[in-house]
């Protein structure tokens, strides 16, 4: 099967997930996917992550993350900038979400961070998603 836009597989993958209320989902693994994921886990979004090694690319378990009353953490995740319109800002304009409850994942310069990390670095870049 081929993927033509993996972060969006990646990010349906777990609404889906925690639409039907799984522990963890598995995700074909890449770099990006690995980086996204570190993002997550310390912006606490998911509990965490492991790579699990086969004779292809490898396989992605994302442990994911619910509160007390068994509702999922992520509330809203989307994809922003894709394959066909690509979206960027620069620091000055970096995207704020819901008045800083939600964040924005970024490829930048410095790789791929929030926009809280990127506003702190002052750096810019292609917006990937939006998570809340």
């Amino acid at each position: 099967m081929s993927l033509n836009d993996p972060v969006a597989d990646l990010l349906t993958r777990i609404r889906n997930a925690q639409q039907a209320e799984k522990k963890w989902v598995d995700v074909p693994s890449s770099n990006l996917i690995i980086r996204i994921s570190h993002v997550l886990k310390e912006e606490a979004f998911v509990r965490d992550f492991i790579l699990i090694k086969d004779n292809k690319q490898g396989i992605l378990r994302i442990f994911l993350k619910y509160d007390d009353n068994l509702l999922p953490v992520i509330q809203h995740i989307s994809r922003v900038s894709k394959p066909g319109c690509r979206v960027y800002a620069n620091s000055t304009k970096l995207p704020r979400v819901l008045n800083g409850m939600g964040i924005s994942i970024l490829t930048t310069s410095k790789g791929v961070i929030s926009n809280k990390k990127a506003k702190a670095l002052n750096v810019g870049g292609e917006i990937l998603c939006q998570v809340w």
